[in-house]
């Protein structure tokens, strides 16, 4: 069976420019794969997680996308978390679950600005207003911008980044921590550049950095007390 070429190794994308961060999935070609194997064929589920309920933040693209229909492909209902100039993409993908998993789970979309500690509150309360609990949490959710030159990275951004990709992290694992069952899981979606200390993304390598610092902790301090455990993902290039 024929590899397809997105999964042969050493293939790269063209490079694609978009004047305004984050990036929207729709403008890219080739789309992303998201529930495609590396034969062509649709992903098979198992239903290894019917009756389970997940919270993915940014699921409007990427890594959130993928994981989002594929935690819906396996049964689980899903809250699918974006901001507001994402809600556009957001409904895409609440529409590619239904139409790729049908009426046996459930979706629910919300939008937040996660850099502000209530909004992460609100966001957690809105998710166990429509499903009751939460199974699984995956921290996608991240920002980042290229720099050279670091005596030129404005305050703002450094203060940007840290408040989207770690203090956010901070104030929904605080929020979710005494609601989560026995068995639960917490998953942060870090990168491999917190161990590469990549020149061009200081402020953001600098917060994969913290945050696989953050999850080591956090889980040393609650898997063997509450039983919820606490991973990370550290993705390359996509």
């Amino acid at each position: 069976m024929p590899t397809l070429e997105q999964y042969r190794k050493g293939y790269k994308p063209p490079f694609q420019e978009q004047s305004s961060a984050p990036g929207l999935q729709y403008k890219l070609s080739p789309q992303p794969l998201d529930d495609i194997t590396a034969d062509g064929k649709c992903y098979k589920s198992a239903q290894k997680l019917e009756g389970r309920t997940a919270l993915i933040t940014g699921a409007d693209s990427g890594i959130g996308r993928a994981i989002a229909l594929l935690f819906a492909l396996e049964g689980a209902n899903v809250t699918i978390h974006g901001t507001s100039r994402e809600s556009d993409e957001l409904t895409a993908v609440e529409q590619q679950i239904i139409k790729k998993a049908g009426q046996k789970v459930k979706v629910h979309k919300v939008i937040y600005d996660l850099r502000q500690e209530d909004n992460c509150i609100l966001m957690i309360q809105d998710h166990m207003k429509t499903f009751g609990k939460l199974d699984a949490l995956i921290l996608n959710h991240g920002t980042q911008n290229a720099n050279t030159d670091l005596p030129t990275v404005p305050s703002k951004q450094w203060h940007d980044t840290f408040d989207t990709n770690i203090h956010s992290f901070f104030y929904i694992a605080k929020a979710v921590i005494p609601i989560m069952d026995y068995g639960s899981t917490i998953t942060f979606n870090a990168s491999i550049n917190f161990a590469v200390g990549h020149p061009e993304l200081i402020d953001y390598t600098s917060t994969k950095g913290a945050m696989i610092g953050f999850m080591r902790a956090l889980s040393n301090q609650i898997v063997g007390d509450k039983g919820i455990r606490c991973n990370a993902v550290a993705p390359g290039p996509i």
